[in-house]
Protein backbone atom coordinates (compact mmCIF):
# COMPACT_ATOMS: atom_id res chain seq x y z
CA UNK A 1 0.00 0.00 0.00
CA UNK A 2 1.11 3.38 -0.93
CA UNK A 3 2.13 5.70 1.87
CA UNK A 4 -0.58 8.65 2.39
CA UNK A 5 -0.47 11.98 0.88
CA UNK A 6 -0.66 14.65 3.55
CA UNK A 7 -1.38 18.64 3.22
CA UNK A 8 0.27 20.41 5.70
CA UNK A 9 1.41 23.68 7.15
CA UNK A 10 -1.35 25.31 5.45
CA UNK A 11 -0.87 29.38 5.76
CA UNK A 12 -2.60 31.89 4.53
CA UNK A 13 -1.98 36.07 3.64
CA UNK A 14 -3.69 38.93 3.08
CA UNK A 15 -2.70 42.53 1.85
CA UNK A 16 -2.96 45.02 4.36
CA UNK A 17 -5.63 47.80 2.24
CA UNK A 18 -9.40 46.59 3.84
CA UNK A 19 -12.20 47.40 1.64
CA UNK A 20 -15.53 47.67 3.65
CA UNK A 21 -18.29 46.39 1.55
CA UNK A 22 -20.53 49.05 2.16
CA UNK A 23 -17.84 51.70 1.17
CA UNK A 24 -17.15 49.93 -2.03
CA UNK A 25 -20.60 49.63 -2.70
CA UNK A 26 -21.15 53.22 -2.58
CA UNK A 27 -18.15 54.46 -4.70
CA UNK A 28 -19.38 51.92 -7.46
CA UNK A 29 -23.35 53.46 -7.22
CA UNK A 30 -21.62 57.16 -7.24
CA UNK A 31 -19.65 56.89 -10.39
CA UNK A 32 -20.52 59.35 -13.97
CA UNK A 33 -22.69 56.96 -16.34
CA UNK A 34 -24.66 54.53 -13.63
CA UNK A 35 -27.89 55.10 -13.91
CA UNK A 36 -30.96 53.72 -11.71
CA UNK A 37 -31.05 50.23 -12.53
CA UNK A 38 -27.53 49.79 -12.55
CA UNK A 39 -27.31 51.36 -8.71
CA UNK A 40 -30.10 49.43 -7.80
CA UNK A 41 -27.96 46.23 -9.13
CA UNK A 42 -25.44 47.73 -7.41
CA UNK A 43 -27.07 47.90 -4.18
CA UNK A 44 -28.56 44.24 -4.18
CA UNK A 45 -25.53 42.54 -5.29
CA UNK A 46 -23.04 44.42 -2.40
CA UNK A 47 -26.07 44.41 -0.21
CA UNK A 48 -26.88 40.30 -0.68
CA UNK A 49 -22.99 39.06 -1.13
CA UNK A 50 -22.73 37.75 2.43
CA UNK A 51 -19.54 39.87 2.24
CA UNK A 52 -18.82 42.28 5.07
CA UNK A 53 -14.76 43.15 3.99
CA UNK A 54 -12.04 42.47 1.85
CA UNK A 55 -8.40 43.03 0.99
CA UNK A 56 -6.42 44.39 -2.13
CA UNK A 57 -3.14 45.06 -3.09
CA UNK A 58 -3.78 48.41 -4.52
CA UNK A 59 -2.93 51.14 -1.73
CA UNK A 60 -4.53 53.92 -3.06
CA UNK A 61 -7.86 52.53 -2.13
CA UNK A 62 -6.98 53.28 1.04
CA UNK A 63 -9.21 55.31 3.65
CA UNK A 64 -5.40 56.57 4.56
CA UNK A 65 -3.62 57.10 1.73
CA UNK A 66 -3.06 60.27 -0.37
CA UNK A 67 -1.77 59.48 -3.59
CA UNK A 68 -0.48 62.31 -5.85
CA UNK A 69 -1.16 60.49 -9.42
CA UNK A 70 -3.54 57.85 -9.01
CA UNK A 71 -3.90 55.01 -11.68
CA UNK A 72 -7.17 52.79 -10.15
CA UNK A 73 -8.85 55.39 -7.98
CA UNK A 74 -8.97 59.28 -7.26
CA UNK A 75 -9.77 59.50 -4.23
CA UNK A 76 -10.22 63.87 -4.61
CA UNK A 77 -13.20 63.26 -7.56
CA UNK A 78 -14.40 59.31 -5.81
CA UNK A 79 -13.89 58.28 -9.48
CA UNK A 80 -12.65 54.90 -10.24
CA UNK A 81 -10.33 54.84 -13.10
CA UNK A 82 -9.45 52.26 -16.20
CA UNK A 83 -6.33 51.48 -16.34
CA UNK A 84 -4.85 49.53 -19.34
CA UNK A 85 -4.28 45.85 -19.24
CA UNK A 86 -0.65 46.55 -19.04
CA UNK A 87 -0.48 49.14 -16.43
CA UNK A 88 -2.53 46.49 -14.36
CA UNK A 89 -0.06 43.66 -15.06
CA UNK A 90 2.73 45.44 -14.22
CA UNK A 91 1.43 45.48 -10.12
CA UNK A 92 0.43 42.03 -10.45
CA UNK A 93 3.76 41.40 -11.11
CA UNK A 94 5.13 43.54 -8.33
CA UNK A 95 2.75 42.78 -5.49
CA UNK A 96 2.16 38.81 -6.09
CA UNK A 97 5.75 38.12 -6.52
CA UNK A 98 6.46 39.76 -3.25
CA UNK A 99 3.14 37.40 -2.00
CA UNK A 100 4.57 34.58 -3.60
CA UNK A 101 7.62 34.73 -2.16
CA UNK A 102 6.19 35.64 1.59
CA UNK A 103 3.55 32.73 1.21
CA UNK A 104 6.18 30.03 0.14
CA UNK A 105 8.83 30.98 2.98
CA UNK A 106 6.42 31.19 5.76
CA UNK A 107 4.95 27.33 5.21
CA UNK A 108 8.76 26.37 5.37
CA UNK A 109 9.04 28.42 8.41
CA UNK A 110 6.01 26.30 9.69
CA UNK A 111 6.70 23.26 9.13
CA UNK A 112 9.14 22.05 12.15
CA UNK A 113 10.88 18.99 9.56
CA UNK A 114 10.42 20.47 6.62
CA UNK A 115 13.17 22.61 4.93
CA UNK A 116 14.31 24.52 1.92
CA UNK A 117 16.70 21.58 0.76
CA UNK A 118 13.72 18.98 0.83
CA UNK A 119 11.27 20.97 -1.54
CA UNK A 120 11.66 19.01 -4.75
CA UNK A 121 8.40 20.63 -6.69
CA UNK A 122 6.87 23.53 -6.92
CA UNK A 123 3.60 24.23 -8.23
CA UNK A 124 1.97 27.82 -8.29
CA UNK A 125 -1.55 28.78 -9.41
CA UNK A 126 -2.55 32.12 -10.56
CA UNK A 127 -5.35 33.43 -12.85
CA UNK A 128 -5.14 37.13 -11.98
CA UNK A 129 -2.34 38.11 -14.11
CA UNK A 130 1.33 36.80 -15.97
CA UNK A 131 5.29 37.13 -16.37
CA UNK A 132 8.21 34.80 -17.28
CA UNK A 133 10.23 34.03 -15.22
CA UNK A 134 7.23 32.94 -13.32
CA UNK A 135 6.10 32.96 -9.53
CA UNK A 136 7.08 28.87 -9.19
CA UNK A 137 11.05 30.06 -10.88
CA UNK A 138 10.48 33.34 -8.06
CA UNK A 139 10.20 31.13 -5.25
CA UNK A 140 12.97 28.85 -5.95
CA UNK A 141 15.48 31.70 -6.41
CA UNK A 142 14.31 34.03 -3.76
CA UNK A 143 14.49 30.79 -0.90
CA UNK A 144 17.47 29.40 -2.32
CA UNK A 145 16.05 25.92 -3.74
CA UNK A 146 17.93 23.69 -5.46
CA UNK A 147 17.77 24.42 -9.21
CA UNK A 148 17.06 20.90 -10.03
CA UNK A 149 13.17 21.52 -8.19
CA UNK A 150 10.65 21.22 -10.62
CA UNK A 151 8.27 23.88 -11.25
CA UNK A 152 5.00 23.96 -12.65
CA UNK A 153 2.48 26.81 -13.06
CA UNK A 154 -1.29 26.51 -13.26
CA UNK A 155 -2.27 29.58 -15.00
CA UNK A 156 -5.51 31.21 -15.99
CA UNK A 157 -7.92 28.24 -14.65
CA UNK A 158 -9.62 30.30 -12.07
CA UNK A 159 -11.74 29.74 -8.99
CA UNK A 160 -11.26 26.12 -9.12
CA UNK A 161 -7.57 25.96 -9.82
CA UNK A 162 -5.83 24.95 -6.67
CA UNK A 163 -7.40 21.84 -6.94
CA UNK A 164 -6.12 20.51 -9.49
CA UNK A 165 -2.81 21.78 -7.90
CA UNK A 166 -2.94 19.31 -5.09
CA UNK A 167 -4.29 16.65 -7.23
CA UNK A 168 -0.99 17.17 -9.08
CA UNK A 169 1.06 17.62 -5.90
CA UNK A 170 -0.44 14.09 -4.74
CA UNK A 171 0.36 12.55 -8.13
CA UNK A 172 4.09 13.51 -7.69
CA UNK A 173 4.15 12.26 -4.12
CA UNK A 174 2.40 8.97 -4.94
CA UNK A 175 4.96 8.28 -7.49
CA UNK A 176 7.84 9.25 -5.44
CA UNK A 177 7.19 8.86 -1.81
CA UNK A 178 9.97 11.17 -1.06
CA UNK A 179 8.92 14.12 -3.25
CA UNK A 180 8.27 17.43 -0.92
CA UNK A 181 5.94 19.52 -3.42
CA UNK A 182 5.50 23.29 -2.19
CA UNK A 183 2.08 24.68 -3.79
CA UNK A 184 1.26 27.97 -3.77
CA UNK A 185 -1.85 29.88 -4.70
CA UNK A 186 -1.81 34.45 -5.28
CA UNK A 187 -4.59 35.71 -6.91
CA UNK A 188 -4.91 39.79 -6.85
CA UNK A 189 -8.43 40.02 -8.65
CA UNK A 190 -8.86 43.36 -7.56
CA UNK A 191 -6.25 44.63 -10.01
CA UNK A 192 -9.30 43.94 -12.47
CA UNK A 193 -12.40 45.86 -10.82
CA UNK A 194 -14.45 48.32 -12.84
CA UNK A 195 -17.20 50.43 -13.03
CA UNK A 196 -19.44 48.60 -15.47
CA UNK A 197 -23.85 48.56 -15.52
CA UNK A 198 -23.19 45.13 -16.83
CA UNK A 199 -25.23 42.75 -14.21
CA UNK A 200 -22.58 40.42 -14.26
CA UNK A 201 -19.45 42.76 -13.96
CA UNK A 202 -21.42 44.19 -10.85
CA UNK A 203 -21.92 40.60 -9.44
CA UNK A 204 -18.21 40.29 -9.82
CA UNK A 205 -17.13 43.69 -8.23
CA UNK A 206 -19.40 43.00 -5.52
CA UNK A 207 -17.49 39.45 -4.89
CA UNK A 208 -13.68 39.59 -5.69
CA UNK A 209 -10.72 39.96 -3.43
CA UNK A 210 -7.18 39.34 -2.98
CA UNK A 211 -5.31 36.81 -1.06
CA UNK A 212 -2.68 34.08 -1.12
CA UNK A 213 -2.19 30.52 0.35
CA UNK A 214 0.06 27.93 0.40
CA UNK A 215 1.05 24.26 1.70
CA UNK A 216 2.97 21.31 1.82
CA UNK A 217 2.29 18.00 0.00
CA UNK A 218 4.29 15.14 0.82
CA UNK A 219 4.00 11.16 1.64
CA UNK A 220 7.48 11.53 3.94
CA UNK A 221 7.29 9.98 7.26
CA UNK A 222 8.59 12.66 9.08
CA UNK A 223 8.89 12.94 12.57
CA UNK A 224 6.68 15.86 14.54
CA UNK A 225 2.54 15.23 13.67
CA UNK A 226 1.36 18.40 12.72
CA UNK A 227 -2.66 18.90 12.12
CA UNK A 228 -3.13 17.74 8.35
CA UNK A 229 -5.65 16.78 5.10
CA UNK A 230 -4.84 13.68 3.72
CA UNK A 231 -5.48 13.87 -0.16
CA UNK A 232 -7.76 10.83 -1.06
CA UNK A 233 -9.57 11.78 -3.98
CA UNK A 234 -10.23 13.84 -6.39
CA UNK A 235 -12.86 14.34 -9.39
CA UNK A 236 -13.23 16.57 -12.13
CA UNK A 237 -17.16 17.53 -13.81
CA UNK A 238 -18.12 19.65 -16.28
CA UNK A 239 -21.58 21.26 -16.81
CA UNK A 240 -21.40 22.25 -20.28
CA UNK A 241 -24.26 24.50 -20.09
CA UNK A 242 -22.62 26.83 -17.93
CA UNK A 243 -19.83 27.70 -20.47
CA UNK A 244 -20.70 31.14 -21.16
CA UNK A 245 -21.71 32.06 -17.91
CA UNK A 246 -18.64 31.61 -16.04
CA UNK A 247 -15.42 32.65 -18.09
CA UNK A 248 -12.37 34.55 -17.53
CA UNK A 249 -11.03 36.28 -20.78
CA UNK A 250 -8.39 39.40 -21.42
CA UNK A 251 -9.13 42.94 -22.69
CA UNK A 252 -7.54 45.95 -23.32
CA UNK A 253 -8.55 47.52 -19.68
CA UNK A 254 -7.99 44.40 -17.63
CA UNK A 255 -9.35 40.94 -17.72
CA UNK A 256 -12.91 40.87 -17.44
CA UNK A 257 -15.03 38.60 -15.19
CA UNK A 258 -18.48 36.75 -16.09
CA UNK A 259 -20.02 35.34 -12.95
CA UNK A 260 -23.93 35.23 -14.30
CA UNK A 261 -26.35 35.56 -12.15
CA UNK A 262 -27.43 31.42 -13.46
CA UNK A 263 -24.34 30.53 -12.11
CA UNK A 264 -26.06 28.89 -8.61
CA UNK A 265 -28.59 27.41 -10.32
CA UNK A 266 -26.96 25.65 -12.81
CA UNK A 267 -24.88 24.04 -9.32
CA UNK A 268 -27.69 23.35 -8.07
CA UNK A 269 -28.95 21.29 -10.83
CA UNK A 270 -25.70 19.40 -12.11
CA UNK A 271 -23.80 18.89 -8.53
CA UNK A 272 -25.36 15.68 -7.79
CA UNK A 273 -24.34 14.53 -10.74
CA UNK A 274 -20.76 15.87 -11.23
CA UNK A 275 -20.23 14.71 -6.93
CA UNK A 276 -21.59 11.13 -7.56
CA UNK A 277 -18.07 9.70 -8.58
CA UNK A 278 -16.36 10.83 -5.95
CA UNK A 279 -18.50 9.24 -3.36
CA UNK A 280 -18.11 5.72 -5.11
CA UNK A 281 -17.54 2.51 -2.76
CA UNK A 282 -17.95 3.35 1.06
CA UNK A 283 -20.18 6.42 0.45
CA UNK A 284 -22.19 6.00 -2.23
CA UNK A 285 -25.04 4.63 -0.68
CA UNK A 286 -25.23 7.88 1.80
CA UNK A 287 -24.59 10.12 -0.81
CA UNK A 288 -27.69 8.62 -3.65
CA UNK A 289 -29.84 8.52 0.18
CA UNK A 290 -28.97 12.44 0.51
CA UNK A 291 -27.44 12.07 3.95
CA UNK A 292 -23.70 12.52 3.07
CA UNK A 293 -23.25 15.41 5.32
CA UNK A 294 -23.94 12.71 8.06
CA UNK A 295 -21.16 10.62 7.10
CA UNK A 296 -18.56 13.33 5.66
CA UNK A 297 -18.38 16.47 8.97
CA UNK A 298 -16.70 19.25 7.28
CA UNK A 299 -17.32 21.04 4.11
CA UNK A 300 -14.72 23.02 2.27
CA UNK A 301 -16.83 24.96 -0.68
CA UNK A 302 -15.12 27.43 -2.39
CA UNK A 303 -17.48 30.82 -1.53
CA UNK A 304 -17.69 31.83 -4.78
CA UNK A 305 -20.84 33.95 -3.69
CA UNK A 306 -23.21 33.82 -0.94
CA UNK A 307 -26.20 31.83 -3.25
CA UNK A 308 -23.40 29.27 -4.77
CA UNK A 309 -22.91 28.33 -0.84
CA UNK A 310 -27.07 28.63 -0.46
CA UNK A 311 -27.41 26.15 -3.69
CA UNK A 312 -24.83 23.91 -2.16
CA UNK A 313 -26.27 23.33 1.52
CA UNK A 314 -29.69 22.58 -0.03
CA UNK A 315 -28.74 20.20 -2.72
CA UNK A 316 -26.59 18.34 -0.23
CA UNK A 317 -28.74 18.92 3.22
CA UNK A 318 -25.82 20.07 4.80
CA UNK A 319 -26.36 21.83 8.29
CA UNK A 320 -25.36 25.47 9.00
CA UNK A 321 -22.68 24.55 11.00
CA UNK A 322 -20.59 22.13 8.03
CA UNK A 323 -21.15 25.80 5.82
CA UNK A 324 -19.66 27.99 8.50
CA UNK A 325 -16.15 27.97 7.65
CA UNK A 326 -17.12 28.59 3.85
CA UNK A 327 -19.49 31.67 4.97
CA UNK A 328 -16.78 33.37 7.32
CA UNK A 329 -14.14 33.27 4.63
CA UNK A 330 -16.81 34.79 2.52
CA UNK A 331 -17.87 37.42 5.42
CA UNK A 332 -14.00 38.07 5.94
CA UNK A 333 -12.29 37.79 2.85
CA UNK A 334 -14.03 38.01 -0.06
CA UNK A 335 -13.52 35.43 -3.06
CA UNK A 336 -9.57 35.14 -3.81
CA UNK A 337 -10.66 33.36 -6.47
CA UNK A 338 -8.35 29.44 -6.67
CA UNK A 339 -6.80 30.68 -3.09
CA UNK A 340 -10.11 30.90 -1.52
CA UNK A 341 -10.44 26.81 -0.91
CA UNK A 342 -7.48 26.75 0.93
CA UNK A 343 -8.38 29.30 2.92
CA UNK A 344 -11.34 27.25 4.25
CA UNK A 345 -9.27 24.38 4.57
CA UNK A 346 -7.40 25.88 7.13
CA UNK A 347 -10.25 27.27 9.04
CA UNK A 348 -11.54 23.70 8.91
CA UNK A 349 -8.33 22.13 10.59
CA UNK A 350 -8.12 25.68 13.33
CA UNK A 351 -11.76 25.11 14.00
CA UNK A 352 -10.96 21.87 15.99
CA UNK A 353 -11.08 19.10 13.86
CA UNK A 354 -10.99 15.25 15.13
CA UNK A 355 -8.61 13.02 13.39
CA UNK A 356 -9.70 10.28 11.38
CA UNK A 357 -12.57 13.20 10.29
CA UNK A 358 -13.83 13.54 6.65
CA UNK A 359 -13.54 16.62 4.58
CA UNK A 360 -15.14 17.16 1.14
CA UNK A 361 -13.68 20.15 -0.40
CA UNK A 362 -15.07 21.91 -3.85
CA UNK A 363 -14.27 24.51 -5.94
CA UNK A 364 -16.47 25.97 -9.15
CA UNK A 365 -14.53 28.32 -12.14
CA UNK A 366 -14.66 28.67 -16.01
CA UNK A 367 -16.07 25.81 -18.29
CA UNK A 368 -18.66 25.07 -15.93
CA UNK A 369 -16.17 23.10 -14.06
CA UNK A 370 -16.67 21.64 -10.82
CA UNK A 371 -13.45 20.24 -8.99
CA UNK A 372 -13.84 18.03 -5.85
CA UNK A 373 -11.97 16.30 -3.53
CA UNK A 374 -12.27 13.96 -0.68
CA UNK A 375 -9.94 14.03 2.65
CA UNK A 376 -9.54 12.69 5.59
CA UNK A 377 -8.29 14.88 8.57
CA UNK A 378 -4.98 14.10 10.49
CA UNK A 379 -4.52 15.26 13.83
CA UNK A 380 -1.91 15.32 16.52
CA UNK A 381 -2.52 11.76 18.18
CA UNK A 382 -4.52 10.27 15.97
CA UNK A 383 -3.77 7.59 13.60
CA UNK A 384 -6.18 8.52 10.56
CA UNK A 385 -3.33 7.29 8.07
Amino acid sequence: MSPPVLLRSLQTIVPETVLVQDEVRDVFAAQPGIGRLAQRIIGASFNGSGIDVRHTVIGELSRDVETAEPVFFDRTTGSLLSPGTRARNDVYVRESTMLFVDAARRVLEADPDIEASDVTHVITVSCTGFHAPGPEYEIVRALGLADSVQRIHLGFMGCYASMPALRTARQFCTADPDAVVLVVSVELCTLHLRSSEDPDTIVASSLFADGAAAGIVTARELPTPVPALRLDRFHTAIAAEGEKDMAWTIGDSGFEMILSTSVPQIIGETILGALAPLYAGDLAEAFAQGAIGERVEHWAIHPGGRSILDRVQERLHLSDAQLHPAREILRTHGNMSSATVLFVMRRILESGAKDAERVAAMAFGPGLTAESALMTVVAPGGDAP
